[in-house]
């Protein structure tokens, strides 16, 4: 029996009997059970759901369907980044389940999951080294189909398995039609944004095809002072080799220009131990500031049928990275009374980090028992060279006035005091096995074991970057179909992460080690356009660094034993014809090695919606709103002193109008309720977060 895939979702129960139906006692009883049923066969492809995926790879090198994955993972597909504006990943990762984004300063951020942070980042599951554990920079999204995070620890996926989350950003592929489109968005602050992306077959046989992606964005801020802009460029090529081989290369370049770009922020407290309060524009940058950042990024991708349902796949990454920037640092205690108590700290930094990344792999089927299972085997490698000077300006110490600490007007210094720097090299070499076995048609049990070295050399700002360590970390993960769209699963791997960051005596503490525990259900409706689930994890980690205190500018670090518990729900994908959704709460406790209460300064609750319409009453309009909460948090500043950030919520909403089948036009609201926040406690200092915001966007596709 054929149908039209339009009409498929017309006549959907409301998702609340589903789900009840889904999960019920009465619906997981026996299959036999139950009264026979005719079967009908639908033919034809439905098209992709927009807030969710049918199939990712992201946690394996297996692809399977979320509910056939024994994680927790989100996906930020390219359809919610269009509808809400997600134009970089710190929005994008602010809207994802479970995930916070710590921006201590204009152009750095930290991410963290399950109450750690984020260290593993992969670009179509290939990993790149963090060298700090931080983002420089405005990364741009335009050139990423989807973005996944995979929570919790990734051994198999990634080199190393941390406990927070794997970020793998899915880049745009040459399509198999000719497509192309264009946006001009003008948003608040004189924001201008033009991007366009064309993909096109460049032979009749249609064997090679290329995508081109270009953006230009610049503008103004709500910060005095500050005025990012940023340029992207992107281009892919594919091509079939024969009929087996697939050869796929691309490049990838972004160039971030800020002035007026704060480092450090504001102080949180007064010498009396009262908060401080400024105006939501105030930043502590001068008129001179700026920190510009470059990233290309190569890849080569060689794919190969072996046959016998076995395939091969080698890639090489060649990332350079480079920083220059000019910086006003301030620091102390103010006074409540006179604003006295901040002092100076102007500095040159430059860097650049030049890394080359390889992995390859094979994967395919054996048979055993009568049944047929899954293998995959591979290795990894990867070298970060890193080498960065800091010139040190005249005038370190200098006590400030008001104005000389937020107006911009301290003068700029010759940077001649005093110069350091680095230049050091990370290696690391993986090695990884992972079986999929299928017992039964109602079981799936994913096993297997990543050995990774990882090794340091040279120096970092006059101290030993020497270290050398390795380990085998395993992971298991089983899968039980409780119903034919609903399974039980669990999972459990070890935890290896080596460190960068100093103690005070300025050495690179030890490995961070532990365990990481998962169980829970998930759900799969509609043919797979709405996914559900629900997990427990639990994870103990030895050793994992956090901010201690700083000397002068630079901050050091202690190594903590911590653990964290918690729940995750999540929902996502079309709840009904032309209503899609994507929800998630997450509820934790973080605890240190004597059972009290750690890293406060992370939200114990957090809460993400977002939801789109597509008005039947008015043909072409779609309307949508996002919502993103989270609990109270606390920065122990010492001396009795805490800083309290109440728990907030921030509304965004959305509408687009089809103008025809080739133009369309969106306006985008964030933070309707102007709610005034800070957009971080996880540093000493901070700053507050973008005040009620609005865009235009006009689009043109073909």
């Amino acid at each position: 029996m054929t149908c039209n895939n339009n009409n498929i979702f017309l006549r959907r129960a409301p998702l609340a009997i589903a789900l009840s139906l889904a999960f019920s006692p009465a619906a997981m009883a026996d299959d036999a059970a139950a009264a026979p049923v005719a079967v009908v066969t639908i033919k034809g492809t439905a098209a992709a759901p927009d807030y969710t995926v049918r199939e990712s790879a992201s946690a394996s090198k297996f692809v399977l369907s979320p509910r056939e994955t024994p994680q927790s993972i989100s996906v930020v597909t390219r359809a919610a980044m269009d509808d809400f504006r997600l134009d970089n990943a710190n929005d994008v990762l602010a809207s994802a389940g479970g995930v916070t984004v710590e921006k201590i300063e204009t152009d750095r951020s930290y991410y963290t999951a399950r109450g750690f942070d984020v260290v593993n980042f992969q670009y179509d599951g290939v990993g790149a080294p963090m060298v700090f554990g931080n983002v420089m920079g405005d990364l741009d999204t335009a050139i990423y189909e989807r973005i996944d995070i995979v929570r919790g620890a990734n051994g198999l996926a990634a080199s190393t398995g941390n406990p927070s989350a794997t970020i793998n950003f899915i880049r745009k592929r040459p399509s198999a039609q000719t497509t192309a489109s264009a946006s001009l968005t003008l948003g608040s602050w004189n924001t201008r944004r033009l991007s366009g992306d064309v993909s096109a077959r460049l032979n009749d046989s249609g064997s090679v095809g290329a995508r081109l992606v270009l953006v230009k964005q610049q503008g103004e801020s709500y910060l005095d002072r500050y005025a990012p802009a940023k340029t992207v460029a992107y281009g892919v090529i594919d091509a079939r080799l024969g009929d087996n081989t697939v050869l796929t290369v691309g490049h990838a370049y972004q160039d971030n220009r800020a002035r007026g770009t704060m480092w450090g922020a504001l102080p949180l407290y007064y010498s009396d131990g009262s908060p401080t309060a400024y105006p939501r524009s105030a930043s502590t940058s001068a008129d001179w500031s700026r920190w510009n950042t470059r990233a290309n990024a190569s890849f080569a991708e060689l794919e190969h049928q072996l046959g016998n349902g076995w395939t091969a796949k080698a890639t090489l990454v060649r990332n350079v990275s480079t920083s220059n920037s000019k910086l006003f640092y301030v620091y102390g205690t103010p006074d409540r009374a006179t604003g006295e108590g901040l002092f100076s700290y102007p500095s040159v930094y430059n860097s650049e980090n030049r890394q080359s990344v390889g992995d390859a792999f094979v994967k395919g089927k054996f048979p055993l028992g009568g049944r047929q299972h899954d293998v995959t085997a591979g290795l990894g490698w990867s070298a970060s060279r890193q080498q960065d000077v800091s010139l040190y300006g005249r005038g370190i110490g200098t006590p400030l006035t008001p104005q000389t600490a937020f107006g911009g007007a301290y003068p700029e210094p010759l940077f001649d005091a005093a110069t350091d720097g680095s230049r050091f090299e990370d290696k690391r070499k993986s090695a990884y096995l992972a079986a999929r076995f299928n017992p039964a048609d109602t079981l799936k049990v994913l096993a297997g074991v990543n050995h990774t070295r990882a090794t340091s050399d040279g120096l970092a700002y006059g101290v030993s970057e020497f270290k050398s360590a390795g380990k085998s970390t395993p992971y298991i993960g089983a899968v039980y179909d409780v119903r034919p769209n609903v399974s039980g699963y669990a999972s459990y791997t070890s935890i290896f992460k080596p460190q960068s960051e100093l103690d005070l005596a300025r050495r690179a503490l030890a490995p961070v080690t532990g365990s990481n525990a998962e169980l829970g259900l998930k759900g799969e409706f509609f043919d797979g356009r709405l996914n559900a689930s629900g997990a427990l994890f639990k994870t103990r980690q030895q050793n994992a660094a956090e901010q201690a205190g700083y000397i002068g500018a630079t901050a050091y670090y202690r190594g903590v034993d911590a653990a964290s518990a918690g729940a995750e729900f999540e929902l996502a994908g079309e709840l009904a014809r032309g209503w899609d959704a994507s929800a998630n709460y997450t509820v934790l406790r973080i605890e240190d090695q004597d059972g009290k209460a750690a890293r406060t300064y992370l939200p114990r609750k957090m809460l993400r919606l977002a939801t789109t319409y597509r008005v039947p009453a008015f043909a072409g309009l779609k309307v949508g709103a996002s919502l993103s909460w989270q609990g109270e948090t606390v920065r122990d500043q010492g001396a009795g002193i805490a800083t309290r950030q109440g728990s907030y919520a921030v509304l965004g909403l959305m509408a687009r109008y089809e103008i025809d089948r080739n133009l369309n036009l969106a306006v985008n609201v964030n933070n309707v309720t102007d709610k005034q926040y800070l957009t971080s406690l996880y540093w000493a200092q901070g700053y507050y977060a973008a005040p009620r915001n609005a865009s235009v966007t006009l689009g043109w596709q073909y």
